[in-house]
């Protein structure tokens, strides 16, 4: 698989099967992307991985504490906030998609709350990641740990592989700093649900699809 191929077929994947990946093969992968660039050489991520009774006990740490009515407490803003114009436009067409295709209409807000809750079940996958980077950080680093996640996603579609990366994932964060370890100076940044697909669901059959090129891109000579 080439480069184009792999950012072809990589998608937001959000229902998994239960079969576990290797463990020689996850650890190959994020060795790869050890490759990645990143300002300086700081390599500013630290990446813990969750597999088995690990990733349970955080699943139902997390769920627990947000029936329980706790506030999200995220460090950095989301990405989902104050969006604007086109960018929130984007937004709501991607919610009414993935909502359209699980058939759940506006008014079902029971459902649309299970579905919302999957964020924090990993959608089911076996495996999930948390990534964070010191406190003192900046934007500019976050553009490194933006590379870092593609570069572990396309690993992962090159392996057969399926992924969904979560910004949800950082916003009921206390139980993980607690239980997986991540470093006192750190705040998590975003996560990642991956695994192999479950090809038959639903869920992974809408697509949102992507702008036309000179809404982004200008070329000049």
């Amino acid at each position: 698989m080439n480069v184009s191929d792999a950012i072809k077929q990589r998608r937001s994947v959000r229902a998994y099967q239960d079969t576990p990946v290797a463990p020689e093969l996850i650890e190959k992968i994020f060795l790869q992307a050890q490759d990645s660039p990143s300002n300086c050489n700081t390599q500013p991520w630290h990446v813990v991985v969750l597999s088995g009774e690990a990733r349970d006990n955080i699943e139902k740490a997390m769920v627990a504490d947000i029936m329980g009515g706790k506030a999200p407490n995220p460090h950095f803003v989301p990405g989902d906030q104050g969006l604007k114009e086109e960018y929130r436009t984007r937004q709501v067409a991607c919610a009414v998609s993935l909502y359209g295709a699980m058939d759940i209409k506006k008014e079902d807000k029971q459902e649309r709350q299970e579905l919302m809750l999957k964020n924090w079940q990993f959608f089911g996958a076996p495996h999930a990641a948390f990534f964070s980077m010191p406190k003192t950080m900046s934007e500019i680093n976050a553009v490194d740990m933006g590379i870092y996640l593609q570069s572990i996603m396309l690993l992962l579609t090159e392996n057969g592989l399926a992924s969904c990366p979560q910004g949800a994932l950082a916003m009921y964060t206390d139980s993980v700093h607690e239980m997986a370890n991540i470093p006192d100076n750190h705040a998590i940044m975003f996560g990642l649900s991956f695994g192999y697909a479950d090809q038959g669901a639903v869920i992974n059959s809408f697509d949102v699809g992507r702008e036309d090129l000179s809404k982004s891109v200008e070329f000049y000579t």
